[in-house]
């Protein structure tokens, strides 16, 4: 009889301990991640892994004259200020009157704030991809990509008028003109959003 109970005891304190780990596995995939990376460049490789994009979210890379520069995962829709909020702010040498607060960021997007007086980096605010960004071009800038003329670069503008923005590269096969080869061709000069 003795011996019955301590078996009842033991298997419930197994399940009492897999019913345990369950919640706190359960709950580390809850918690919302904040910046990707924040420290030297030397040490970035450490945290590649954690680089990679989710649907919806953002990596911007803030340097120069704030508190915590580094590479954050933002919402898309973010504005520079709230890369600049969480990155802890401008420092006292900040020169912000030169930082449009207001304008959206973008993936890979690199923000330089410059020092009080550097003019070498005033004219570098915001570095922008190379590649060209689908959503906010002009049909000259559209023109720029391979295999795209006025036709169907005016074709883009008059889709993305009607639509709105393209959420996904595969969103450009609805507009007029654009096949699956002319997609191949464009997917690594444009970015989206």
């Amino acid at each position: 009889m003795l011996e019955m109970i301590r078996r009842n005891i033991f298997v419930i304190l197994i399940g009492i301990g897999v019913l345990i780990a369950f919640f706190f596995v359960m709950k580390k995939e809850e918690e919302p991640a904040q910046a990707v990376f924040q420290g030297s460049p030397e040490t970035f490789a450490e945290g590649e892994s954690e680089k990679e994009d989710v649907q919806g979210r953002l990596l911007v890379d803030i340097k120069g004259e704030v508190r915590l520069p580094g590479v954050y995962e933002m919402d898309a829709g973010a504005r520079v200020k709230d890369v600049v909020k969480e990155a802890g702010g401008f420092t006292e040498e900040a020169d912000h009157h030169l930082i449009n607060l207001a304008q959206k960021v973008f993936d890979e997007m690199i923000l330089i704030v410059p020092k009080i007086g550097d003019e070498s980096s005033a004219n570098e605010v915001v570095a922008e991809s190379s590649k060209i960004r689908i959503n906010y071009a002009t049909a000259e800038e559209i023109q720029q990509l391979p295999g795209i003329g006025p036709s169907k670069a005016n074709a883009i503008l008059e889709y993305r008028e009607e639509h709105g923005f393209f959420q996904k590269p595969e969103d450009l096969l609805n507009v007029s003109g654009i096949g699956k080869k002319t997609l191949e061709t464009l997917l690594e000069e444009i970015q989206i959003p």
